[in-house]
């Protein structure tokens, strides 16, 4: 008998909150007479790494009618089932316990998942449509409990448990769901109902954070033209205690953030912590268009069964991360000022890491499997962000396209063209084709700066490209280690005896996490892991501003440390603290043309006629 209306069919249910186990049977009208394969994805849409979702099944089986149907695995996500006829029942225990944003995550308090960690694909049959039944927990305890996805309903009441439906199996995974005791906030952009459900103890003022959602999503839905492609939006924001991040869908997203993001009732002012997670949901919500729906033509389809390769993500990721916080002042979240102090800590994280001296981000793009998404103590020295350096060819291009076409084109009309010839027909971005799209708008040949800015190691040229904007760049040293750039930092004066640098990141207690190439501490043969003792005889504690306070560049002094369980005794000649810290400044002496091509860029212009 048929388990619903489509040949396919899943059933998920929290079997077991305290040991963190769901439950999942795929029911299969038809299945292959030679014997089925069913495969789980190793990777999740727009996070970079091979996950190896299988690692968490705990136990499968499979039935056809009140018969065993043997499972032989054939790799290490793949399974083969016999030859059975009538209906094939596969029946998977998945242990859930990654608070991220990209797997599933089971206890007494909440339920989430995304697809691609816990729903069998139907090797051969992943176009076919499918239903899912989405089932709550057994006692009483979970009565109160609610269901949050973009999924379509299929029976299922709003916010209920039951029946949904997906067009094939890349919709089912890309609707992730929460089922708990949520918080629940609604508003509309442009005539679409956009709700967001907060899971987690909080204090939040969800009404300012509608209010502010919502302006957030109008800006990014005029860049690109209304109505957005989607009929419905659901943000998912998981409270926790220290948490981060963000993972986007295509009428969804999953948010991770900590308690005190959230904006506090009575509070006019967010702070920065509030500016943070405004920032984290315009980056995900813009890539419903960038990245959802224009995608790599390496994406066009989804592979997750191996790793698939582009060279663009440095657009993909980094116009998105250029855009998420320009969209903040252009909808008036936040103040030209506070933007650029944002800019200025985007430079300053690239100008601290010499890996952008060796690799260029379309490498960065192209090895995300295997070092920006698996990061070690020397990724500083070998690694460049194709998100933050990203963003920053993104602010390149912007201005290079508003100077040469004297303002009439910028990349705002560079995404609406994306989405038209590739986003809103679903076909794949070809390797080249956003350079080439570039040039042409520009009406000129762009080719060399993509050679420098995206495929080269070369620091960008920005300073005279912000300078048409009527923005200074400037560079001084890091105040300590807690300085992130992006103001002029405390005036020094005249007397202020010159600061020391040791060229390493090092914890309170002693312990090297980093040491930058070419730095002092590389040079004096220190290494991460390495565990200071003392310097110039006194024994280590607190921070490394506080243990060279009394230090000048220039000065030969002693070290003693751990390795490991021997002693290292050396010396160590300390520089001074390099220029690599960030800030940009409005200039009041900048001509009315300037002036002008900055209010257009923070205010964003008309939609041009794109050719």
């Amino acid at each position: 008998m048929k388990a619903g209306s489509e040949a396919l069919h899943y059933t998920i249910v929290p079997r077991c909150p305290a040991a963190h186990r769901f439950e999942v049977t795929l029911s299969i009208d038809d299945p292959d007479p030679d014997g089925q394969l069913l495969r789980l994805p190793v990777w999740v849409p727009g996070s970079y790494l091979i996950r190896e979702f299988a690692r968490h099944v705990v136990s499968i089986a499979a039935h056809a009618g009140d018969e065993s149907v043997a499972l032989e695995k054939i790799d290490k996500h793949t399974w083969r089932c016999a030859p059975c006829t009538g209906v094939l029942r596969v029946t998977c225990d998945i242990y859930a316990w990654d608070l991220s944003v990209r797997a599933a995550h089971l206890d007494s308090t909440h339920a989430y998942f995304n697809g691609s960690s816990v729903f069998l694909a139907v090797v051969g049959r992943e176009h076919e449509p499918c239903t899912v039944d989405i089932e709550p927990p057994r006692g009483e305890a979970y009565r109160r409990w609610r269901v949050a996805t973009s999924l379509e309903r299929a029976g299922a009441p709003e916010f209920g448990f039951g029946r949904y439906r997906a067009s094939d199996y890349d919709a089912l995974i890309d609707h992730p769901v929460e089922c708990g005791t949520f918080d629940l906030v609604s508003f509309d952009a442009h005539g679409v109902r956009h709700d967001i459900a907060v899971t987690g103890r909080h204090q939040g003022d969800l009404a300012r954070l509608a209010a502010d959602f919502a302006r957030v999503c109008t800006q990014h839905i005029d860049l690109f033209g209304a109505p957005p492609p989607f009929d419905y939006y659901l943000f998912q924001i998981t409270v926790v205690g220290e948490g981060y991040g963000g993972l986007e869908h295509r009428s969804s997203t999953s948010l991770l953030c900590s308690r005190n993001d959230l904006p506090q009732p009575g509070r006019r002012q967010g702070g920065e912590k509030y500016r943070t997670l405004l920032g984290l949901a315009s980056h995900e919500y813009f890539h419903a268009w960038q990245v959802k729906r224009i995608k790599p033509a390496a994406f066009q389809p989804y592979d997750l069964s191996t790793e698939a390769y582009t060279r663009q993500l440095w657009a993909f990721e980094g116009i998105t991360s250029y855009y998420d916080d320009l969209a903040l002042v252009r909808c008036g979240l936040i103040s030209a000022d506070e933007y650029l102090v944002l800019l200025g800590e985007t430079m300053t994280r690239v100008l601290r890491g010499s890996g952008r001296f060796r690799q260029s981000v379309a490498e960065s793009s192209f090895d995300a499997w295997i070092k920006f998404y698996r990061q070690d103590e020397n990724s500083p020295n070998a690694v460049v962000s194709y998100y933050a350096k990203g963003s920053l060819v993104a602010l390149a291009l912007d201005l290079m396209l508003r100077e040469a076409t004297a303002g009439k084109r910028s990349l705002d009309d560079l995404m609406r063209t994306l989405w038209q010839e590739y986003g809103a027909r679903e076909v794949g971005v070809p390797e080249g084709r956003i350079e080439a799209l570039a040039s042409m708008l520009a009406e000129r040949d762009l080719s060399r700066f993509f050679a420098t800015a995206v495929h080269g190691t070369e620091d960008l040229a920005l300073a005279p490209l912000l300078e048409t904007i009527g923005v200074s760049l400037r560079l001084r040293a890091a105040a300590n280690e807690a300085d992130k750039g992006g103001s002029a930092g405390a005036p020094t004066q005249p007397d202020d005896p010159p600061r020391a640098w040791l060229g390493a990141r090092v914890g309170t207690d002693g312990r090297i996490a980093v040491v930058h190439d070419a730095s002092p501490a590389q040079r004096a043969g220190l290494s991460s892991g390495d565990q200071l003792l003392a310097l110039d005889g006194i024994r280590w504690s607190g921070t490394v501003e506080s243990m060279l306070a009394a230090a000048a560049p220039g000065r030969e002094i002693a070290l003693h440390a751990f390795r490991r369980d021997e002693l290292f005794e050396g010396r160590i000649l300390l520089d001074d603290v390099p220029h690599d810290t960030a800030w940009c400044a409005f200039d009041d002496k900048a001509d009315d043309a300037a002036t002008d091509r900055r209010r257009a860029w923070l205010a964003g212009v008309p939609r041009a006629c794109v050719p």
